[in-house]
């Protein structure tokens, strides 16, 4: 009959607009996280409305679906790329709402369950590895120093890391690069050696002959080596499993300091305006016009007064954020931990450890500013002077994990 017709097409557009509705939302958040992992870019909000332009114009269920779980299934820093190509775009089909809807709860399960599976076997407090860690290159020949820094680290974790602890799986890995060839898995730490140990990784990897003829801009700006985050979830899972993971770290004082003079002492032109004008503007009584206008001449207190305001005019920079933060240490089990304090003994130790060439040896020049005299602890203590005691105490507070981690002594006020 005419009514009965009439309420089963009702009900159908019902349960089109409701469909429709879930996966929408299904892909808002998913593109929510998204895009809050991200750096920053210039095409994410257009990616972002424009995935939403595509779901809307899409007829059939099965094509949205699958254009949902393609985006979820994708390396996220391809995304940009795939919502540009046009051979992308699912083909329509006429699969049910029903079977469309079970196959993409399908889906988010498997991916779900990779992702846990990393996270527990990987990236687990290392506290709760140490019954079960498998044999690993570094393990069978380090010194006794090597076992020390470790047992050390997996003591503090035991003791004061909370596993409730909850963390974004490509923030984990984002500052981790890759090394295909000898299966290594290298945290930057700025100031801390990371330059040199790029043309390290560069030289391994073949794309330079030797570290001493890599320059500073093709070092940071050439983006030839691969970071951890750049692959899917699979192929990091593979690499956690059996590539070496080493760290280097130092001091926080003085990677503190090392960082002041290399960003604010010297003519620069991102630190100074994206930070210098905001320290200047909120920190500095009656600033000049000069002043502000180039975020030049900031005060090692300056400084440290925006480092520790919970209310900074500026987010935080990884030259001065804490390695705790930056390698999640308690987090990923590091085969080797090396101290900038030894750099050249430990970084040489490590790569015969590994199998590298014979002639390669870590370099010992500085990599800017090579002029200047390095940051001692005699500098350091120069340069801690400037602030009162209470600043200084905070300071110490600020990498208190850092200098527990990596067994470093409080410095003397």
């Amino acid at each position: 009959s005419v009514p009965q017709s009439v309420d089963m097409k009702l009900r159908h557009v019902f349960l089109s607009i409701l469909s429709f509705g879930v996966a929408g939302l299904l892909l808002f958040m998913y593109l929510h996280a998204w895009i809050d992992e991200q750096p920053t870019g210039k095409s994410m909000a257009d990616s972002f409305a424009f995935a939403f332009v595509r779901v809307l114009q899409m007829r059939s269920m099965k094509g949205m679906i699958n254009f949902i779980w393609r985006i979820v299934g994708q390396d996220t820093r391809r995304n940009t790329l795939l919502f540009s190509n046009h051979s992308f775009w699912p083909t329509q089909t006429n699969e049910t709402f029903e079977e469309a809807g079970e196959s993409l709860k399908h889906k988010l399960a498997e991916q779900k369950k990779m992702r846990n599976l990393l996270i527990k076997k990987y990236l687990y407090p290392i506290s709760y590895q140490l019954a079960f860690r498998p044999p690993n290159r570094t393990q069978q020949v380090t010194d006794g120093s090597q076992e020390k820094r470790k047992a050390l680290l997996a003591e503090f974790c035991q003791k004061y890391h909370s596993t409730r602890h909850r963390a974004s799986l490509i923030r984990l890995v984002s500052r981790i690069y890759v090394e295909d060839k000898y299966k290594l898995l290298y945290c930057e730490v700025p100031k801390a050696g990371c330059s040199n140990w790029k043309r390290i990784l560069m030289v391994l990897n073949g794309l330079a002959s030797s570290p001493d003829n890599i320059s500073h801009d093709s070092v940071h700006y050439s983006k030839s080596l691969r970071r951890l985050d750049s692959y899917n979830i699979k192929d990091i899972h593979d690499r956690f499993s059996t590539y070496t993971k080493v760290v280097f770290v130092r001091d926080p004082m003085e990677r503190l300091v090392s960082a002041f003079r290399d960003k604010f002492e010297h003519s620069n032109n991102y630190y100074h305006p994206v930070f210098g004008k905001a320290i200047l503007k909120k920190y500095r009584v009656n600033a000049s016009v000069e002043a502000l206008d180039t975020g030049s001449g900031v005060t090692f207190r300056e400084f440290a007064q925006y480092l520790l305001d919970a209310q900074r005019p500026v987010g935080m920079d990884i030259h001065w954020e804490q390695i705790s933060k930056l390698c999640s240490p308690c987090l990923i089990d590091y085969d080797f931990i090396g101290k900038f304090e030894t750099l050249e003994t430990d970084a040489n130790h490590f790569l015969k450890l590994i199998g590298a060439p014979p002639g390669l040896h870590f370099p010992s020049f500085k990599d800017r500013h090579s002029t200047d005299e390095r940051t001692t602890p005699t500098v350091v203590q120069q340069y801690l002077a400037q602030l009162s005691s209470v600043e200084r105490q905070k300071t110490y507070n600020f990498y208190y994990l850092d200098y527990l981690m990596f067994n470093y002594s409080m410095p003397r006020f």
